[in-house]
């Protein structure tokens, strides 16, 4: 038996906590602390917004003190890896397009929390985030970015094209990939394993004519795919307001059913994914998930993301609606954790990606076998590469420049 008490939460206005009271110390601590939560905040008043449905998600979520943890551990974990290959990118040991998905990492740890082991997922190229959460190791992804043999592609993909079990990347063509998923959901149907493809696209790809064919396409066939869109509210330089039509891209479509989430509130993130997955597993067909998100950097490392908005502006997202900071202080507000066991994640963390940073410049550049590995059955040394004269490692290669 347990009694639930109320807990106002000042800088949560319009949040309710229960958590259950403790009758016997002794007792209790070997009780699973839960929280119910009302998700009824963040980008809008009324969070989930639908399209298409006569019911949403669950406006309460369940959360113990394990899974908060995780979730903690997870986001805090994307969000320092992402940091390192920062620094990496700036010190030009990362080259060519980069991508983070610091502010986002809510969406993927959320989704990823509900995903059965025969689920799958693909991505646009914005993909570090998931492939944390997917590949073998945090070492291989970033091996993958430096263009070392030991990352997560064997050093081929690099930060766009990285791919582990289930997961299906990081794809570089803005949109291109959104068919692969319903493709890839066509295999589960066929299959018949009950499993569904997630296929994640941002708000830039949302018009993409290809991405209205795969709309139609899964439709048509009943393919189990969840679409979901993170809007993080600018394409490249441009905000949505200024390159959409109709900008609540949940309603894109006049067959399918959406629905709009906060993509900053983990929990909201958990909910309106759980509908979702229950909506195509019940045999409803394919369904828009829209979450409303944030994206701090730049559209690339090579963009300093302030031209066309505002420092402050990030700056308020940060301090007000970051999605790790808000789940950190659910925590600790409810009761869930004290401040030294999440300190001893973060602290945690550090120490793992500083080591899988040091493991990963450490590595080799792929061999010269490894430009037709995946191209033919069978090498051989009579396949030669057109133009081909010498094998000279990339990073000693000027843009300009023939090698010497």
């Amino acid at each position: 038996m347990s009694m639930t008490q109320q807990i106002c939460l000042p800088k949560l206005t319009m949040w309710t906590i229960k958590v259950p009271v403790r009758i016997a110390k002794r007792i209790s601590q070997f009780q699973a602390r839960t929280l119910v939560i009302n998700v009824d905040q963040m980008f809008d008043s009324k969070v989930y917004k639908l399209h298409l449905l006569e019911d949403g998600p669950s406006h309460t979520s369940e959360l113990t003190k394990g899974d908060a943890l995780r979730f903690y551990q997870q986001m805090d974990e994307i969000r320092k890896v992402e940091n390192s290959i920062a620094q990496l990118y700036r010190e030009k040991k990362i080259r060519g397009f980069c991508h983070l998905y610091v502010g986002q990492e809510a969406v993927a740890v959320g989704i990823n929390s509900i995903m059965k082991p025969e689920d799958t997922v693909i991505t646009s190229y914005r993909c570090h985030g998931w492939a944390v959460l997917k590949c073998e190791s945090v070492a291989s992804v970033i091996a993958e970015l430096i263009g070392n043999k030991s990352g997560a592609s064997r050093g081929k993909g690099g930060s766009m094209h990285i791919y582990g079990p289930q997961f299906f990347g990081g794809n570089g063509i803005v949109g291109s990939h959104v068919p692969l998923g319903v493709g890839i959901g066509l295999k589960h149907r066929y299959l018949d394993n009950k499993a569904i493809s997630v296929t994640l696209y941002g708000d830039g790809a949302a018009n993409q004519g290809q991405v209205f064919e795969a709309f139609n396409l899964a439709k048509l066939l009943n393919i189990p795919v969840l679409f979901v869109v993170e809007n993080n509210q600018y394409g490249l330089g441009t905000a949505c307001s200024r390159s959409s039509a109709n900008n609540e891209y949940y309603r894109q479509s006049s067959f399918l059913p959406g629905i709009r989430a906060s993509g900053m509130d983990i929990l909201s993130v958990i909910e309106a994914a759980k509908y979702c997955f229950k909506h195509i597993q019940d045999g409803k067909g394919p369904i828009i998930l829209e979450m409303m998100t944030y994206r701090y950097f730049g559209h690339s490392m090579s963009d300093p993301g302030t031209s066309y908005r505002d420092r402050s502006e990030i700056q308020e997202v940060r301090e007000k609606k970051d999605c790790i900071h808000h789940l950190k202080q659910l925590i600790l507000d409810s009761n869930l954790a004290k401040e030294d066991e999440i300190k001893a994640i973060e602290n945690e963390n550090k120490e793992k990606v500083a080591k899988a940073t040091e493991e990963a410049i450490k590595g080799s550049p792929p061999s010269l076998e490894e430009l037709t590995a995946d191209h033919y059955a069978v090498w051989s040394e009579k396949v030669r590469i057109p133009r081909m004269l010498e094998w000279v490692p990339y990073k000693t290669i000027a843009h300009n420049k023939p090698p010497k």
